[in-house]
């Protein structure tokens, strides 16, 4: 029987300096603007862009909005790409698009995709951890910490009810 074993990648404190530097740097590349929309893939994705905003909100006097998207990672392709926020409060708006992990790609660009259709001002991507296996040409802009890893390798991010987050490699 093949045992499975875990590497602690990020520890909670990690994962808080992450989001803090993340949120610093959003707000650097946005301090003029009135309102940001984070935009959140769930499940995780939408956890780590809940602390985002958090951290947005204690540094800064940008309202943030922070919503759900929800796709399905699985067949993104086929997905019925759903978002808790009216298609008319995207106009014009900054919109930060946030995943728990950059792995091929698929899941953002999708996700990044939906909000191509609308007028709006200005979209960005961030992620936790990028695995650096793209199939599709896409990046995050704020990145927490890429990987190199192997395709067999899987990284699992945990956000606790608790607080006490973490990232491994399995």
């Amino acid at each position: 029987m093949a045992t499975t074993t875990k590497t602690l990648i990020l520890d909670h404190d990690n994962i808080i300096q992450k989001v803090n530097r993340i949120a610093y740097q959003i707000f650097e590349d946005n301090y003029t603007e009135k309102e940001i929309i984070i935009a959140g893939i769930a499940s995780r994705g939408y956890e780590f862009a809940e602390l985002i905003s958090e951290t947005l909100q204690k540094i800064s006097k940008i309202k943030i909005k922070l919503v759900e998207l929800k796709i399905n990672k699985e067949r993104p392709i086929d997905s019925n790409i759903e978002l808790t926020l009216h298609e008319k409060d995207l106009s014009d708006k900054v919109i930060i698009v946030v995943d728990d992990v950059l792995n091929s790609g698929s899941t953002l660009i999708y996700g990044i995709n939906y909000f191509l259709n609308g007028p709006i001002r200005k979209l960005s991507t961030a992620v936790l951890v990028n695995r650096n296996h793209h199939r599709f040409p896409i990046h995050a802009d704020y990145v927490g910490t890429s990987l190199s890893t192997t395709l067999q390798d899987h990284v699992e991010v945990k956000f606790n009810v608790r607080g006490k987050h973490s990232v491994y490699l399995k």
